[in-house]
């Protein structure tokens, strides 16, 4: 009988495999071949893990829930689905600080937060210090502004 925890480890057995399957994607340098860790170690181990819950979760008995749609905020859901996709649209166009801050303060709307200084203020702040902390910090470039603003 299929039920919420047999249809979610379902999905995450699914999502494990096609993950595993992608990690030769990830190129390594000459240097990396021979090594104990590389970057594909914890997408390795995360694989397996994955896989292993699944399966648990598949064989383990079930509680006998079944599977009800009701209670869901599917509109919600729905939204923020939407406004990933538009972020994902906009974010090479817009430029990383005005997409990303964008698109918190989008979500945080849909998720019933309706005051526009603690939008801005919370989404804006979020964004700039990751930024900083991604292109200081960690020496990642992410460019912050549209191409057309860059010169």
């Amino acid at each position: 009988m299929l039920t919420r925890d047999r249809i979610g480890a379902l999905l995450l057995l699914a999502f494990s495999i096609f993950y595993w399957s992608r990690i030769d994607d990830i190129r390594l340098l000459p240097f990396q071949a021979e090594a104990a860790f590389t970057g594909r170690t914890a997408p390795e181990v995360l694989a397996v893990l994955g896989v292993v819950l699944s399966v648990i979760l598949l064989l383990k008995p079930g509680s006998g829930a079944k599977v009800e749609a009701k209670g869901y905020q599917w509109g919600k859901a729905g939204l923020i689905c939407l406004l990933m996709v538009i972020y994902g649209l906009t974010v090479r166009p817009a430029g990383f600080l005005i997409s990303t801050s964008l698109f918190l303060a989008g979500g945080f709307f849909v998720l019933g937060e309706r005051r526009w200084l603690v939008l801005a203020g919370v989404s804006i702040t979020l964004v700039v210090l990751f930024w900083l902390l991604m292109t200081q910090v960690l020496s990642v470039f992410i460019a912050p502004w549209p191409e057309f603003l860059e010169g």
